[in-house]
C-alpha cells in the first residue's frame, strides 16, 4: 500500500544532531553512509555540502518538497502542544527548550526542501521502505535509522524490526540505530529478542551512550558489527 502523506509526523534532524545522536567520528563521515527512514532530515543536505557520501532512502520520498512541508506545517502546532503539555517527558539539554526544539525543526525541513530537488536528481533521495531495500549487498560503510526502529514499537512487531536489522546489515557493514526508547518513553519490548537473535547470526552489539537526549533516558544508540570471528 502507498505511504498516505495525512499519516505521517514529517519531523527531521539536523547533520549536528546526527553527529550527536550516533556518535560519529571524522572517520566514520568520511565513510559512504546509507541513512535509512531518513524523513525530512537535513542530514544529507548539510552532509553534502560538506564533501560527505550519504544516500539517504525513505517511502516519503515519493512526495514533492511542497508537499512534504504542507505536511509539517499542519501538524507542528499539535506536536509541540503535546511536547508543552508534558514537561517531565523532555530534556532540554541539546534543545534548550520547546521553542528552540521548534526553531530546529523548521530549519532542518528547510535545508531539506531546499535540497531535496537537486539531491534526487543526484540520486541522492531514493524511495524505499524496510524491511526490503534494492541496494546490493555490502554496498555501503555505515548504515544508521534515526527515530524509526524500536520507537515505533508498537506499530510494528519484532519481526519486522529483526528483518529490517538485517536487511540493512546485509548493505552496510556496520548498522546504527538511535533511539531505543518506544513513543511512550519505554525501552522497546523487541529490543532484547533483537539482540539475542543477532548474537545467534553471528554479529555482535553495544548499547553506546550518547550526549543527545530529547526523551527522557533516550540516549543510548544501538550499535551492530560482525562477530571478530565472523
Amino acid at each position: 500500500m502507498a505511504m498516505q502523506l495525512d499519516n505521517v509526523v514529517p519531523f527531521g534532524r539536523s547533520f549536528d544532531e546526527y553527529v550527536t545522536m550516533f556518535n560519529l567520528t571524522p572517520t566514520d563521515l568520511g565513510q559512504p553512509i546509507l541513512s535509512v527512514a531518513d524523513g525530512p532530515a537535513s542530514f544529507n543536505a548539510e552532509g553534502t555540502s560538506l564533501g560527505h557520501r550519504i544516500q539517504s532512502v525513505d517511502p516519503l520520498y515519493c512526495y514533492q518538497a511542497r508537499d512534504i512541508k504542507q505536511r509539517f506545517d499542519a501538524v507542528v502546532d499539535n506536536i509541540m502542544a503535546q511536547i508543552e503539555n508534558t514537561p517531565d517527558d523532555w530534556v532540554w539539554s541539546y534543545h534548550h527548550s520547546p521553542s528552540d526544539l521548534r526553531k530546529n525543526r523548521e530549519n532542518a525541513i528547510q535545508k531539506f526542501c531546499q535540497d531535496f530537488g537537486q539531491g534526487k536528481a543526484e540520486g541522492r533521495y531514493d524511495v524505499g521502505e524496510l524491511p526490503q531495500l534494492t541496494y546490493p549487498d555490502a554496498s555501503y560503510n555505515l548504515g544508521l535509522c534515526s527515530h524509526f526502529l524500536f520507537l515505533y514499537s508498537e506499530q510494528f512487531d519484532r519481526t519486522f524490526h529483526l528483518d529490517s536489522i538485517c536487511e540493512m546489515l546485509r548493505i552496510c557493514r556496520e548498522v546504527r540505530i538511535f533511539p531505543l526508547l518506544t513513543l511512550s518513553l519505554q525501552p522497546s519490548p523487541h529490543l532484547h529478542f533483537v539482540l539475542a537473535a543477532l548474537e545467534n547470526l553471528g554479529y555482535q552489539w553495544e548499547i553506546q551512550p550518547v550526549a543527545y537526549e530529547l526523551q527522557r533516558n533516550g540516549n543510548k544508540m544501538l550499535k551492530i558489527t560482525p562477530s571478530v570471528n565472523g
